[in-house]
């Protein structure tokens, strides 16, 4: 059986706020967790490495919270297709099944892309002003080394 953790476990173990966890919940980004009879929020390591691999996802790809709702739910469409995919014995049907994951794959994947995108065109700007300042500052000094 799970080990049963309290949200203050999960703080520390995710690296996240209480209230960040709170509000990941209320916003329907993270799963409700069971609760005790007095109302306490019961979580599993389960919850914990799902908080893991959505702060990946907000930190690491940039991700805003909208972004997120539908990178998760593109996931736990995923996964549900999967689970079906392994019931399928007949040969066409698993063919659809994997026509299925690869459209949702295909939709995380342009997710991703559109952000590195974004990311080369920042880091194409940075490098455009740093060669026009490095350009200026080879004209500053001819014009220091002429006086």
């Amino acid at each position: 059986m799970d080990e049963i953790l309290k949200i203050d476990d999960v703080a520390k173990q995710s690296g996240l706020s209480k209230r960040t966890i709170r509000y990941y919940e209320e916003i329907g980004l993270l799963p409700p967790p069971p609760r005790s009879k007095g109302g306490t929020r019961l979580y599993t390591q389960e919850h914990v490495e799902f908080l893991k691999k959505i702060t990946i996802a907000k930190e690491v790809l940039g991700f805003t919270l909208q972004e997120l709702q539908h990178f998760i739910s593109l996931r736990e469409t995923l996964e549900n297709q999967r689970a079906d995919y392994r019931k399928v014995t007949d040969p066409k049907e698993r063919k659809v099944k994997l026509a299925e994951i690869i459209e949702v794959l295909d939709d995380q994947l342009e997710m991703i892309e559109e952000k590195i995108e974004k990311i080369l065109s920042v880091q194409s700007e940075l490098k455009t002003l740093r060669e026009r300042a490095q350009a200026a500052m080879v004209k500053i000094n001819q014009e220091l080394s002429n006086l």
